[in-house]
């Protein structure tokens, strides 16, 4: 008789495991230091972050499994294999990115955050974005997705008596809630019709499903397909998305804009290539569909944005990442035509890497202009080139690099790697309308980048433009900068890195 304990491989689990063990130590160490001394509460987190990203060198030789089956150790629930440490790999250092915006945001709020809270509910929800790409059963998902979403509600909601702030974390709580209920449902229907939570073996089973079960099998995939649209924030489920960046904290607008990107299209792959590809021919038209309509509304709501209105900097860049959003489905979408799926998968992990090394590298550069305009217009970067010539070709070279112009090489091997997935899979009439949405996205790319190297309407302020910057800040816009200068000087490292073991 086999045994029923198991020995659990730690170093397999280690990445979510240490975020979540120091998001632990945060919380308890709160109890006890003095308000004056609250700051070394960030860079202890930040400190987590980087161990929990260091963690991951050690797992780049082999796939590893963990919480297997008893009779069969081939089913398992929790596996670090490329595609894991990929999305891990993205998850953690958007997380550590964005913990360095909020060391500087934290200290500029005041009273306003409290620190403690903010830094317990930021590592848990990266704790459980990290655990989601490992996730291969059905309620591991489920859970990794959850402690990933419900800190990130309160996140948004933290700034004390701020409207606009609350308002937008009840939008995304409605919108998140909604999702998950009905993913729940359509698990549940999925695991009625199988017997089975874990992915591979819903694969096996879901092609020989009873006849009597089969309309609920499809209902099933139906539902759990819709709940996951809801996390990728893909039309018609993109409604939460601009006012949720402009109410949160602009840190974790930031860290939404990726991690949360991230954690919806990693469960979305696997759900989809991974537990239903006899449902292909269902799922694969869905999604172009899908694509279509997210790149179009996004690209065409930032267009639509007037540069003085308030915060329509942020505002700009939350439709942008819906667009983005229509970017990343085109090749999971292609999977499910493509005879390598597992390419088309890499493309979208590649297109994800590049889409948020610069991106977090614009929000850093917004969260710098906030701190001096706090309205965060388009209109106040004008004339920033003469004010800070190296932030603003910084933020020239991001909004390039996401237009998908040199010398933005990586934005434009980004989209090529994508647009050439459409094509191989025979989805011409997808890849047209992505090259009409990327014309459009370059109308207020370019925009706005002009718009940093006109004159400024009033002279610069000669003591703001010497002042030095916070540290955490500079960080995150050199590590973004340089990141983003070297993909672009070699792209094909990034589709290497990307190579999934999926199948």
């Amino acid at each position: 008789m086999s045994s029923l304990v198991q020995s659990v491989d730690w170093l397999a689990i280690a990445p979510p495991t240490v975020a979540a063990g120091v998001g632990l130590v945060v919380l308890v160490a709160d109890l006890f230091l003095a308000e004056s001394r609250k700051p070394v509460l960030g860079w202890i987190a930040v400190a987590g972050l980087a161990a929990a990203a260091l963690m991951l060198l050690p797992l780049l030789d082999a796939d590893r499994s963990t919480f297997c089956l008893v009779g069969d150790t081939e089913v398992c629930s929790y596996t670090a294999d490329r595609f894991t440490l990929v999305i891990q790999f993205l998850v953690l250092g958007g997380a550590l990115l964005s913990a360095l915006l909020s060391v500087t945001a934290l200290k500029d709020s005041g009273k306003w955050l409290p620190e403690g809270e903010y830094w317990f509910l930021f590592l848990s929800s990266a704790a459980g974005a990290a655990l989601l790409p490992a996730s291969r059963d059905l309620a591991t998902l489920v859970v990794a997705l959850e402690v990933a979403s419900l800190p990130a509600f309160a996140l948004v909601g933290l700034r004390h008596g701020d409207r606009r702030s609350s308002e937008a974390a009840l939008k995304f709580f409605l919108s998140s809630v909604t999702a998950t209920a009905v993913s729940l449902l359509g698990i549940s229907f999925v695991y009625a019709a199988t017997g089975t939570l874990h992915l591979t073996r819903v694969a096996e089973r879901i092609q020989d499903v009873d006849g009597q079960l089969v309309t609920l099998a499809q209902t099933g995939v139906v539902l759990t397909l819709v709940g996951f649209a809801f996390k990728t924030a893909a039309v018609p489920f993109h409604f939460w998305v601009p006012d949720t960046y402009v109410g949160a904290p602009l840190p974790i607008a930031a860290y939404l804009s990726v991690i949360g990107k991230a954690v919806g299209f990693s469960g979305l792959i696997l759900v989809t290539v991974v537990a239903l590809p006899s449902y292909a021919d269902a799922w694969a038209p869905a999604l172009a569909v899908l694509a279509a309509l997210t790149m179009t509304a996004g690209n065409v709501g930032a267009l639509r944005q007037q540069s003085t209105r308030a915060y329509s900097a942020v505002r700009l860049l939350a439709w942008s990442s819906v667009g983005q959003a229509g970017y990343l489905l085109v090749p999971i979408a292609a999977a499910g035509y493509s005879d390598d799926p597992e390419k088309s998968v890499g493309s979208t992990l590649a297109y994800a890497l590049m889409y948020g090394a610069v991106n977090l590298g614009a929000f850093a550069v917004a969260a710098l202009v906030g701190r001096a305009h706090r309205l965060n217009r388009v209109a106040d970067y004008r004339g920033l080139y003469a004010a800070r010539p190296l932030t603003a070709l910084l933020m020239g070279f991001f909004l390039l690099c996401l237009a998908g112009l040199p010398p933005g090489v990586i934005g434009l091997f980004a989209k090529v790697t994508v647009f050439a997935a459409a094509v191989h899979a025979g989805l011409g009439w997808l890849a047209v309308v992505m090259a009409v949405n990327v014309v459009i996205a370059l109308v207020y790319y370019l925009r706005w980048t002009a718009l940093l190297f006109r004159a400024p309407e009033t002279a610069p302020d000669g003591e703001a433009a010497a002042h030095r910057l916070p540290a955490p800040l500079t960080a995150a816009l050199a590590l973004t900068g340089v990141l983003g200068i070297a993909l672009s000087g070699a792209p094909q490292l990034v589709l290497r890195f990307t190579e999934t073991g999926l199948f």
